[in-house]
């Protein structure tokens, strides 16, 4: 703490406690800039708190690639699968960009947090980029993975 010159407008020797108190410009900087202090995020809440605010829109567990071979994959199935939260939210699919209907062919799967596309009876047609779109309100949030299909060499 380097000693200042007292300020002109206050004269020695009154309140010196006031002019003690009020921070110099410097010293308003710096407050200012402490790290930790302010910032857009809030630290991470406990998971326990969550019901007590509005949950954020995510993918607990987002999809994973699925490689088959022609040979073992043609009349198998395939399951794409991811967790969300918040359960509430509705999931859709979509192959290569384009809305995927249930089907014989493609079922939807959903358990609470749990959201399958089982793909029944996997054709080399089959392979493509899938993902799962989640929408809760007028927020929306993708998970994207691929279904390989390797030809037999």
């Amino acid at each position: 703490s380097e000693a200042k010159p007292p300020k002109e407008e206050t004269p020695k020797g009154i309140s010196p406690v006031k002019a003690k108190k009020t921070p110099s410009p410097a010293d308003a900087e710096r407050r200012k800039l402490r790290p930790g202090s302010g910032g857009e995020k809030p630290p991470e809440e406990p998971p326990f708190t969550y019901q007590l605010k509005a949950v954020p829109l995510k993918f607990v567990k987002e999809m994973k690639d699925i490689v088959l071979t022609e040979a073992e994959s043609v009349g198998s199935s395939a399951i794409f699968e991811v967790l969300i939260s918040p359960s509430t939210a509705i999931t859709s699919w979509m192959k290569d960009g384009s809305n995927i209907r249930e089907s014989p062919k493609h079922k939807f799967i959903a358990d609470g947090k749990d959201r399958k596309l089982h793909i029944i009876d996997v054709q080399l047609s089959d392979a493509g980029e899938y993902t799962c779109v989640l929408r809760l309100g007028n927020k929306e949030k993708t998970s994207t993975a691929k279904l390989i299909v390797e030809g037999i060499p």
